[in-house]
């Protein structure tokens, strides 16, 4: 059985830590921890790495399309690799959570997220697990401009805790512990 596992966020070093890219800050811990080797695959438009074996692998992908065409990449790797909807988690930042809390959800709509509206287009199916990444609001700033804003100094130490959760969440999902105990574990009280 192949899962997949995506973070989403915009590619390139100016991005990088930005709010929007909490799905790639929780991928890049995940995959420097278990030394994943990501590589480029433009059939794939997206970073893609391989962690297990034949019959039970994981891929993790980072899609290269920028966040409001992420399904595009998303679908080429389910089509690529013949996952099973119920096999997918993806992490995607949340403005309407506090920065550190944690929504897992086992379906849902896009909540005005531009990714997963893309993936749900794409994909035709609302029916996929995820992990929505609280980066908190300003209403000080435009949205757009706070979105692809670095977390301040006072709140990475709370990233750092919230990245180390979800890594706990993608092992779990990795050994197939239901979705819903993870849920139960994860889901944040706030």
């Amino acid at each position: 059985m192949t899962k997949l596992i995506v973070g989403l966020g915009n590619p390139g070093k100016k991005y990088e830590k930005t709010r929007h890219n909490a799905g790639f800050i929780v991928l890049n811990q995940y995959i420097k921890q278990h030394n994943i080797t990501m590589q480029t695959k433009d059939k794939f438009l997206g970073d893609v790495g391989v962690f297990g074996f034949q019959d039970n692998k994981t891929i993790f992908l980072k899609p290269n399309t920028y966040m409001n065409l992420s399904g595009q990449s998303i679908l080429k790797v389910i089509q690529y690799y013949d996952i099973a909807i119920k096999d997918i988690l993806i992490f995607v930042d949340d403005i309407y959570l506090d920065v550190g809390t944690l929504r897992l959800r086992e379906k849902g709509g896009h909540g005005g997220q531009n990714g997963l509206k893309n993936i749900i287009a794409h994909l035709q199916t609302q029916d996929f697990k995820r992990v929505r990444f609280g980066i908190g609001d300003n209403k000080n700033m435009p949205l757009d401009a706070y979105v692809l804003s670095n977390f301040s100094k006072t709140e990475e130490p709370i990233v750092l805790e919230t990245v180390i959760s979800c890594i706990d969440i993608i092992d779990r999902f990795i050994q197939e512990e239901p979705f819903v105990d993870i849920m139960t574990r994860h889901n944040t009280k706030k």
